[in-house]
């Protein structure tokens, strides 16, 4: 079979490979059909790793994905599959809060491969029903949606609120809309990228301004007073400090965006004066019916794909979505 491995920066191989095994108890053998690339792969590509995290071994990339299960329960059906392993078992786990297992495998991440081949082998009880009416390409991007639902559950956003999304890029988008669906009053976007704020317009925001007064024109637009909620998804400190600046007293700070380093910095002066609360999103948790259910609901996951490259190119689709010339780009692995 074809796989695309991650051998360190930039360096992304598309060779033949032996396929999986049989699948273990409890798991199936998946034909991957559509794979999105994420922010955090670019991380991968672009800098050999996230924070603390590097690049040990080669790796084949690749969380946000659709297949058809070719055994087990779903033998035959084309599922969304979500890309987390977690134990099940820790404290953590038991509590309901299985995106902060400790031990937490995730594809394409560490030692895990990810999507970009034909086949891999997963566990049943992440796999999940795709509907007719969502695409593979949605179902890839069901995972990003899943990211959007959590960001904006932390945000704690009651209806009639003011909203600000920094980072328009497809997560971005995504909570856009899922915030207008939780009840949002008004929301804005600041992001640098023009084709990005045409996209948080689609999406349904009332304003997209551009990152270099961004916080100055949501100020503007909210007659001083400054926004109640605020999702941050583009990983920088500029735009933890619009967040701060853009927010009014007793905000709350959803941050879903990944720096490039370890470390990550805010204005403090002025976010302790206000006393906002920042919330730390960490990727996913249980949110997959929700997003199929949005999916069905209004949600144009489809709309958001904006490049396609078959397998055979991953490098070229890796190159081409660094550059954020677009939303989405989507490796096609197999036809469904």
């Amino acid at each position: 079979m074809i796989a695309a491995r991650l051998h360190g920066v930039g360096d992304l191989r598309v060779a033949d490979e032996p396929p999986p095994g049989d699948p273990p108890p409890g798991w199936s053998l998946l034909a991957v059909t559509s794979v999105g690339i994420c922010g955090s792969d670019l991380h991968w590509f672009t800098d050999g790793g996230i924070g603390e995290n590097r690049i040990e071994r080669p790796v084949v990339p690749g969380h946000e994905f659709a297949a058809v299960a070719v055994t087990g329960p779903y033998a035959g059906r084309r599922v969304a599959v979500d890309p987390a392993i977690p134990c099940r078992s820790c404290e953590l786990c038991r509590m309901g809060y299985e995106n902060l297992c400790p031990t937490v495998e995730f594809a394409g991440h560490g030692t895990l491969d990810g999507a970009m081949q034909e086949q891999l082998l997963w566990p049943d009880h992440l796999l999940h029903p795709l509907p007719d009416d969502v695409s593979d390409d949605a179902g890839a991007l069901l995972e990003p949606l899943g990211v959007a639902i959590h960001a904006v559950g932390l945000s704690h956003l009651r209806p009639g609120a003011d909203v600000l999304v920094v980072g328009a890029g497809p997560i971005g988008a995504l909570a856009i809309q899922v915030a207008r669906r939780q009840g949002a009053a008004r929301v804005f976007a600041v992001e640098p990228h023009e084709h990005r704020r045409a996209t948080a317009l689609r999406s349904g925001a009332d304003a997209a301004f551009s990152d270099e007064h961004g916080a100055e024109e949501v100020l503007d637009a909210t007659g001083g007073r400054g926004v109640d909620v605020v999702v941050e998804i583009a990983g920088t400190d500029a735009a933890i400090a619009t967040a701060v600046e853009a927010s009014r007293p007793g905000a709350r700070i959803a941050l879903a965006g990944i720096p490039s380093g370890d470390d990550s910095s805010f204005p403090a002066a002025p976010a302790r004066r206000k006393g906002l609360t920042f919330a730390m999103v960490r990727r996913m948790n249980d949110t997959y019916p929700r997003a199929i259910a949005l999916a069905g609901d209004g949600i144009d996951l489809d709309l958001l794909v904006t490049e396609r490259h078959p397998l055979t190119e991953a490098a070229k689709a890796f190159r081409s979505a660094s550059e954020r010339h677009g939303d989405k780009v989507v490796v096609s692995v197999s036809s469904s």
